[in-house]
């Protein structure tokens, strides 16, 4: 396993992530406990949750598995909160969390999302604050666009309040909106890029068909929400164009699909969303095969 700092602070994540966002909802306890066991034992240190996730369960079931293992120096743990964003609502979210993890700090906490109604400055002195208090050691952001993530490094650095050191967005062959605006701002600022959905909830599997429902107990079915994101006629030629090159070369949508969002070299981790321990193996044989950049220009090219 590959290790990369995370933007400018001690950090080192490796290069695959785990996300937590089935744990305690469509992934029992008892699962993701081997999934989080394999993945260790893989060297997959970078473990992510959010007090979203299946309403705290997610961090329950971490915090219960770091206990047991005994494993919470092993992993870099990271959490998000989400809006709104007063100072009060930042600061109880984050004990809250701290309660459900088992722990009494967190190496990444993040706003899971941007809100208008909060002051910003109010939002950014919260995470000061944690970190000050020793409860977080680094603060992020997810699902931001680049201006709103400028202007909280703008504000950071205006008060001297801790920055954001990384930065976590959906990314995969079919949502590349980064690729113009967000990753040349983390390059140019030293922010660590945590991607998110290189799957596209298992749109890039091949198991949801044009004009059928998603299948019951998919990502999609889950969350239809999702499915706007994938399910037309795009998204569904650049599933044929995957499939096409998957067969010429012998391998699977999966893995190339992985190892494409993978092999972006602005981005320090990839996290993956497992149901099963043979997701994390998976995610071990794609950054295994990697890919050439004539591959992957090849297969992004629209």
């Amino acid at each position: 396993m590959e290790y990369r700092t995370l933007g400018r602070s001690a950090l080192q994540v490796s290069r695959i992530g785990l996300g937590g966002v089935t744990f305690g909802r469509e992934t029992d306890a008892e699962t993701s406990f081997a999934i989080m066991d394999r993945a260790l034992a893989c060297g997959i240190t970078l473990l992510d949750t959010a007090e979203a996730y299946a309403a705290g369960r997610s961090e329950e079931v971490v915090g219960q598995w770091m206990a047991d293992r005994r494993a919470r120096q092993q992993i870099v743990l990271a959490t998000k909160v989400t809006p709104p964003l007063r100072r009060d609502r930042i600061l109880s979210s984050a004990e809250a969390s701290l309660r459900r993890l088992r722990t009494d700090y967190v190496d990444l906490f993040q706003l899971h999302a941007w809100d208008n109604a909060a002051p910003l400055d109010e939002t950014l002195e919260a995470l000061d604050a944690l970190v000050q208090a020793g409860k977080v050691r680094v603060v992020g952001c997810s699902n931001l666009a680049a201006w709103q993530l400028c202007k909280a490094l703008w504000r950071q650095d205006v008060h001297g309040w801790a920055r954001m050191e990384a930065v976590q967005p959906n990314y995969n062959l079919l949502v590349r909106d980064i690729e113009r605006e967000m990753l040349p701002l983390c390059a140019d600022q030293e922010i660590g890029v945590l991607s998110y959905s290189p799957l596209g909830g298992g749109f890039f599997t091949g198991k949801y068909v044009q004009g059928e429902p998603a299948p019951k107990g998919s990502r999609l079915d889950i969350v239809p929400g999702m499915q706007p994101i994938y399910l037309h006629d795009s998204g569904y030629r650049v599933l044929a164009g995957l499939q096409a090159q998957a067969e010429a070369l012998g391998t699977s949508t999966t893995l190339l699909a992985l190892a494409w969002a993978m092999s972006h070299p602005g981005i320090a981790s990839t996290l993956i969303g497992a149901r099963s321990v043979e997701h994390v193996d998976q995610a071990i044989a794609a950054q295994a095969m990697g890919m050439s950049p004539e591959l992957r220009a090849n297969l992004g090219a629209p």
